[in-house]
Parts: structure tokens; C-alpha cells; sequence
């Protein structure tokens, strides 16, 4: 079964980048635009896992990982955090709104697909 990813970022290329990349690993990714619809797409598109930019417009990255983590239909889905603030305690914060991983842009690609690798559930790797 093929693992679907939330990808949730509104930076066109990195979009283009990361969505190619993952899936010629194999994953199936959607885009969400905006906090609001990550929060949105995370109910209805049933994804294995979720990347969360976290400088996103109409509901930043921070509050769109708090509500998908508040819902009990959603808190079960591993969130990423990806960020080009690498300020310390940046990653801190992250987890307190109940990110399960944080990394930085640009995307070490290796290490990135090692955390999503870890998160996944057993049975839904590419």
C-alpha cells in the first residue's frame, strides 16, 4: 500500500521539489496551500503522514498541527515540521503544538525521508 503524504506548503518550488521527489520513492502526495486546508485535508484525504510548513498563510503551521492534534479523527497522523527558521527553540515549539519531528529548509532530502520512514505506520511505507 502505497503511504499518502500531507504535504502542506505554499512555496511553488518547494512543492515542485518535494512532491516529485517523494513520489519516485513511491508516495502518494497531496498539497495543501494553507494551515486552513492542511487542517481541512487532514480529515478527508486520510494521509499516513503529514510535512507542515510552518510559515503558512490564513492559519500558520503551529496552530494547523495544534487542531489536527486536538481532533480525535486527526491525532493519530505523525506531522513533520519544515523550516527555514532555524532558530533555536524553533524546534522546541514545534513539538509543543504537537509536531511529532522538526526539520530545516533546505530539505536534507536522505534525512528527511529517514523521519518519514520512522513515523509511518508498520505496513504503509512506500
Amino acid at each position: 500500500m502505497r503511504a499518502r503524504i500531507l504535504y502542506v506548503e505554499d512555496n511553488d518550488d518547494n512543492i515542485y521539489m518535494l512532491t516529485r521527489r517523494l513520489r519516485r520513492k513511491g508516495y502518494d502526495v497531496v498539497v495543501a496551500t494553507d494551515g486552513e486546508k492542511g487542517v481541512e485535508m487532514s480529515r478527508t484525504g486520510a494521509p499516513a503522514l503529514i510535512l507542515m510548513d510552518l510559515s503558512l498563510p490564513v492559519v500558520d503551521g503551529w496552530e494547523a498541527a495544534r487542531r489536527i492534534k486536538s481532533a480525535p479523527e486527526t491525532r493519530h497522523i505523525p506531522i513533520v515540521a519544515l523550516s527555514a527558521h532555524a532558530m533555536e527553540g524553533d524546534r522546541a515549539s514545534a513539538i509543543a503544538a504537537g509536531c511529532d519531528d522538526y526539520d530545516t529548509k533546505p530539505v536534507d532530502f536522505a534525512r528527511l525521508l529517514a523521519k518519514i520512514e520512522a513515523l509511518l505506520p508498520k505496513g504503509t511505507a512506500s
